[in-house]
C-alpha cells in the first residue's frame, strides 16, 4: 500500500526542523572560559596578627611599607610570605627570641611559627606563577652563570672575595649558603641580586625591582628601579636614558604619569607620555603582552664582546627568534612612532653594530690572539699586563657604551663616550701590540697586582647541580 505523499513530506519536514533546531542549539552555545579561582581570607590567624603587631613596634618602617602595600590590602601578611615549610634550610633561628619578650605584644610561645628570612621567587610563585616562570628564563635570573662564563675578574681571581660580595654580587647575586652554625653565611647574605641562587633552588630576587615591603609595581615601572645596577662605565643605561629624549620627557612630565595603573593595564598615551625601561622591555603595549623575561624583544646582544643575536650568545643562548622579538619591540615603538622612524632607527643601530664588530672588535681580537699564540702575552692571570686591560675595556667599557648609546638614542654616549673613545682605545692597543710583535718582545707583567685573591672555583650549584 502506497503512503500518501503528504505524510512523507510532513515527516521529512519535521526531521529537517529537528536537525535545524539541534544545529541552532549547538551553534548558540556560549563559550565558557575557564573561571579563575581566587580566595582571599579576610580573617587572620593569631600568628599573623602577632607578626604584624610585633613588627609595628620593632620595625615601624617595615610595617609602614607593608601597611601601604597592595599585599596588605589583600590581607597578605608577613606569615604568608615568610612562613617556613618542611625541609626549608633557611629557618631564622634568631627569630625564636621574639616569642619570649614580655615587652612585645604577642611575645608569647603560643604564637611561635618557623620563619624563613629569605622570600624567594618560588614563594612568590604561589600567587604570581606566570611572572616567575618568565623571569626564570631571563638573563636576569641566570646572570651568575653568564658572569662566570665571560668575566676574567672571577675566572682569573683578580679581585678579592669581599670586593666581589660588595660589588659584583650585589647586582648579579650570590649563591646563598648556610654556615657551620646553621645561619645564613654572611659571605652570601644579605643580597638582593637579580640572579641570586636561593636555598630552595629558585633563581633571583623579586625585591631587586619591587623593593621590600611595599612591593609596588609603580616603583618597578620607574627608571630609578633599574639604576642601582644599570649604570657606570661598563653599562650606563640609566645615564644613556637620562640623555635620551625619552628621559627628557620623563623628567619634564613624570609627575603626570600614572604609575599606579593595575598590572596589565599600563597604557602609553593614557598613563605615560614617554617610555621608561620597563615600558620598552617588560610592560604590555598594544598587541605585545607584558613579560618578566627581559631577554625578550632583543635583536642584538650588545653587552657581549662580539655583538651577536641573542640566540647565538654562547654564554646564555636565548632560544628566541630575533626577528620575532624585534617585531615585538617595534610594536612597542609604534604606540608613539611611525614605521619610517622605527625602520630608520634600526638601520642606524644595525650599522653601528656592524662597524663595531668588523672595524674595531674583530681586528683587535685577532691581534690579541696573535700575541697570546706567540707567548708575548701571558695568560696565567689577567689584567696584570696593560694590553689585557686595553682589550678588555675596548669591548667592556667603550664598546658597550657605543652600542648601547646608539640603541637607546643618546648621541653623547654613542659618540663621545662611545665610538670616539673606542677609536682612541683601539689605536693605543694596536700600536703597542704591533710594537711587541715586531720586536718579539713580551709585555711587561705587573707582578704586584693588588688584592688578586678571589676564589676561581665556579659555583658548583650553578654549573654542576645535582
Amino acid at each position: 500500500m502506497r503512503r500518501p505523499k503528504v505524510l512523507i513530506l510532513s515527516g521529512v519536514t519535521i526531521l529537517a526542523l529537528i536537525a535545524v533546531g539541534t544545529m541552532s542549539s549547538t551553534m548558540a552555545q556560549p563559550n565558557y572560559a575557564k573561571v579563575k579561582e581566587y580566595r582571599i581570607e579576610r580573617s587572620l590567624p593569631p600568628e599573623a596578627i602577632a607578626c604584624i603587631e610585633c613588627h609595628r613596634q620593632t620595625n615601624p618602617g617595615l610595617f609602614s611599607d607593608w601597611a601601604n602595600s597592595r599585599h596588605a590590602n589583600a590581607n597578605i601578611t608577613c606569615l604568608d610570605c615568610h612562613l617556613a615549610q618542611p625541609g626549608d634550610q633557611d629557618v631564622a633561628k634568631g627569630h625564636d627570641q621574639y616569642y619570649s619578650r614580655k615587652d612585645l605584644p604577642y611575645g608569647e610561645e603560643k604564637y611561635k611559627a618557623p620563619i624563613a628570612a629569605i622570600v624567594t621567587p618560588k614563594d612568590c610563585s604561589r600567587c604570581h606563577p606566570d611572572e616567575v616562570t618568565q623571569y626564570s628564563k631571563s638573563k636576569h635570573a641566570n646572570t651568575i652563570e653568564i658572569m662566570w662564563k665571560i668575566d676574567p675578574w672571577l675566572n682569573k681571581g683578580m679581585n678579592s672575595d669581599n670586593e666581589r660580595k660588595t660589588g659584583c654580587y650585589h647586582c648579579h647575586g650570590t649563591v646563598v649558603a648556610i654556615d657551620d652554625q646553621g645561619k645564613l653565611d654572611p659571605a652570601t647574605w644579605p643580597n638582593v641580586g637579580v640572579g641570586r641562587l636561593n636555598l630552595d633552588g629558585s633563581k633571583g630576587s623579586c625585591t631587586s625591582c619591587h623593593s621590600r615591603h611595599r612591593f609596588a609595581v609603580s616603583e618597578a615601572r620607574r627608571p630609578e628601579a633599574c639604576d642601582s645596577c644599570h649604570l657606570g662605565p661598563d653599562h650606563p643605561q640609566i645615564e644613556i636614558y637620562e640623555e635620551s629624549k625619552h628621559g627628557t620627557i620623563y623628567h619634564a612630565f613624570g609627575d603626570e604619569f600614572n604609575f599606579n595603573a593595575a598590572a596589565g593595564t599600563w597604557t602609553p598615551g593614557t598613563d605615560y607620555r614617554a617610555p621608561t625601561c620597563a615600558a620598552c622591555h617588560m610592560s604590555g603595549s598594544g598587541k605585545v603582552m607584558g613579560t618578566h623575561d627581559v631577554t625578550e624583544r632583543l635583536s642584538w646582544e650588545t653587552q657581549a664582546p662580539l655583538t651577536v643575536r641573542p640566540g647565538d650568545f654562547a654564554a646564555f643562548p636565548s632560544g628566541t627568534d630575533w626577528q620575532a622579538e624585534r617585531e615585538k619591540m617595534k610594536n612597542v615603538c609604534r604606540a608613539c612612532h611611525g614605521d619610517s622612524w622605527i625602520d630608520d632607527f634600526y638601520q642606524g643601530f644595525d650599522q653601528a653594530v656592524e662597524e663595531y664588530n668588523e672595524i674595531y672588535y674583530k681586528p683587535a681580537k685577532t691581534k690579541f690572539d696573535d700575541l697570546v699564540a706567540k707567548g708575548l702575552l701571558d695568560q696565567t692571570k689577567f689584567f696584570d699586563e696593560r694590553l689585557e686591560v686595553e682589550f678588555y675595556e675596548l669591548w667592556h667599557h667603550e664598546g658597550r657604551r657605543a652600542r648601547m648609546g646608539v640603541m637607546m638614542m643618546a648621541p653623547d654616549y654613542a659618540w663621545w663616550h662611545g665610538f670616539y673613545e673606542v677609536k682612541l682605545r683601539f689605536n693605543n692597543f694596536m700600536e703597542e701590540a704591533n710594537h711587541l710583535l715586531e720586536a718579539n718582545q713580551k709585555a711587561y707583567v705587573a707582578k704586584d697586582f693588588p688584592n688578586a685573591t678571589g676564589d676561581t672555583t665556579r659555583p658548583p650549584k650553578i654549573f654542576n647541580p645535582k
